[in-house]
Order: structure tokens, then C-alpha cells, then sequence
């Protein structure tokens, strides 16, 4: 029988080797624009591969293994040093293709293809050499395909992003992963993907913990993809303890085996897109922090009832289960 693998950035690996896996954390961003602000240039790229260092190595003494970054292309993506990253801590980094939203992604570059008919068709042909030929010159490739709306609607230029991703993913057999803003959108994307033939269990709908509208939850499950509860420590957007209850409600529900977890933590910024007046008042210990699911979250939810076996099914068996393309309903 044959071994189902991923693309990481240090080559494919069989989905079997990934163990406890978080589906949603950042290296790095870099808003479009970052470069015109020289002078806050953000961290070297020494520093960035220090600082990134440093948050895996408390990842691994937590028995964390993997992790997806599914930094789309336009939000300052960096392949290579992700790779190197990886190389130097064993650690398993699955990198993302795509495209983020229009308000915040790299919509201008696009406007001209868009105009004459080709953006669909350009995204698409993009999309699909990252994930089976590499990015640029690197030989790296990326494992999963990251698409994203904005608040309350679906633009046009975001339907055609979803649109060539769904091209790319019935193309190359990749999975979607998905950003949602304030827990809204999700069942539209879902709705999208699959009306254009990509699997259900192929999605996992992003940020879903960004609502605690219990029917929202249940009918994208019922659906059948995947739910990322992948905010834990945003409370400046949505409080945790939100987030539990609405995932210690469908726990009870036996519904883990369509649900993955994270932090959507960042480590690295290109330039400055936070004031440093309101970093300075962040609480490190779980913003941003990709331990906090494991230190604080987790405790939380064996108090409440949940049982060591779901947890183990949302950060070990979904994301194996995903990445092999495996259908579990």
C-alpha cells in the first residue's frame, strides 16, 4: 500500500510522520507595502530565523512536531527561510500558495489580468506550479492552497480567487485551507468550492472560533469539512473563553473529527503594521504564542469534560486525515 505524503519545505514527508500538528501559525507577514516604510524595516532576516528558532524549540518541548504556515503569496511570504527554519530545529513546516483578501492582499498586481479576462486562468496556472513544480527558483513546494473574504461578503475578485483555487485543487489533488473575518463567509466558501467540485473534505473552513453561532458550526460539519478553531489567545477579537464553550459544545456532540486547532499566531513582521504602543500591551504569554493551546487551553478542556482522546483526534488524526485526502464520514 502506498504511503499518503505531503509537500513540506524541506521535501515530502508521509503523513504518518507528522504527529501533533497545529493547522494555523505564521513565521512571518508582510502586509502589501511593508517596503515603502523604511524606517521600520522589521527584523533581519537573521533575527526572523532567531526569533522563529526559539518559538519551535518551546513548540517541541510541548511535543509539538509540525505545523502548517499557509502565509498566501501576497501577505510576505518566504519559502527559503521557512526551510531553513526547519533544517536547523527538525522540524516539519508545510507552506502554503494563494492569494489573501482584497483589502489586505495583493489585489492591484492582479487588476490588469483581471480586466482582460486572465485572472482566473493566471491564479490558477500560479497556484498550481507552487504545488507541483515550486516556488520560483526554490524546488520548494507548497502542500495546500490558502484562500481568504472579508467581513460580511465575497468580492469579486475574491470569488476569483476561490475560483482558481478550486481549478488548482481538482488539478493537483491539493487541499484548501480558508481565512474567514469574524467568524462570517464560511458557509459561502464552502458552498463555492464545492459547487465547483473540490471535496468537502478537502476544506477546512478558517477561523471558525471567530463566532460562536453554534448552527453556523454544525452546518458547515454537517457539510462535511472541516472547522479550524485556529484563534486560540486573539482575545482582542474574540475572547477565549468563547471559543471553548463553542468548542466544548461540539465536542459533546462527538464532533472532533472535523476540527483542527491553532493560534493564527505571528512571529515575524515585515515592517511595522502594529503600533508599538499596542504591542507593548499584549499579553505575550498567549497571544501569539504557539504554546498557549497546549499550556492553557488544553486543561480548560479536560475540566470541562472533553477527553484526552478527542484532543488527540483534532491536533494528531485530522490533520494525517486531511492531508491524505481522507474522507472519515
Amino acid at each position: 500500500m502506498t504511503t499518503a505524503t505531503v509537500n513540506s519545505v524541506t521535501g515530502p514527508i508521509p503523513v504518518e510522520d507528522l504527529g501533533v500538528t497545529l493547522m494555523h501559525e505564521h513565521i512571518l507577514i508582510g502586509y502589501p507595502g511593508w517596503e515603502a516604510d523604511t524606517l521600520h524595516p522589521g527584523p533581519s532576516r537573521k533575527e526572523m530565523i532567531a526569533i522563529a528558532i526559539d518559538k519551535i524549540q518551546s513548540m517541541q518541548a510541548q511535543g509539538i512536531q509540525s505545523m502548517l504556515d499557509p502565509c498566501p503569496n501576497d501577505l510576505g511570504r518566504d519559502v527559503t527561510l521557512a526551510a531553513e527554519v526547519s533544517s536547523k530545529t527538525g522540524f516539519t513546516i508545510i507552506c502554503a500558495t494563494g492569494l489573501y483578501k482584497q483589502n489586505e492582499g495583493g489585489a492591484p498586481h492582479w487588476h490588469f489580468q483581471r480586466s482582460i479576462g486572465k485572472g482566473v486562468e493566471n491564479m490558477a496556472e500560479l497556484f498550481i506550479h507552487e504545488l507541483t513544480e515550486g516556488i520560483g527558483n526554490t524546488g520548494i513546494k507548497a502542500g495546500i492552497i490558502k484562500v481568504a473574504t472579508g467581513e460580511g461578503e465575497i468580492t469579486d475578485y475574491e470569488y476569483d480567487i476561490f475560483a482558481a483555487a478550486a481549478i488548482a485543487a481538482l488539478e493537483t489533488g491539493a487541499p484548501i485551507t480558508t481565512h474567514t473575518d469574524q467568524g462570517t463567509m464560511g458557509e459561502e466558501q464552502q458552498a463555492f468550492l464545492v459547487e465547483k467540485g473540490v471535496a468537502p473534505h478537502k476544506i477546512i473552513i478558517g477561523h471558525s472560533c471567530g463566532s460562536d453561532d453554534h448552527n453556523y458550526h454544525m452546518n458547515i460539519l454537517g457539510k462535511g469539512s472541516y472547522l479550524g478553531f485556529d484563534r486560540f489567545g486573539l482575545d482582542i477579537l474574540f475572547p477565549d473563553e468563547q471559543r471553548i464553550d463553542s468548542l466544548v459544545a461540539l465536542l459533546a456532540k462527538q464532533q472532533e473529527n472535523r476540527i483542527v486547532v491553532s493560534h493564527d499566531s505571528v512571529w515575524c513582521t515585515r515592517g511595522e503594521p502594529f503600533p508599538a504602543e499596542m504591542l507593548a500591551m499584549m499579553d505575550t504569554d498567549k497571544l501569539f504564542n504557539p504554546t498557549h493551546f497546549h499550556r492553557n487551553i488544553i486543561p480548560s478542556l479536560l475540566e470541562r469534560g472533553v477527553t484526552q482522546a478527542q484532543i488527540d483526534t483534532m491536533l494528531i488524526d485530522n490533520p494525517r486525515r486531511f492531508f491524505a485526502g481522507e474522507n472519515c464520514a
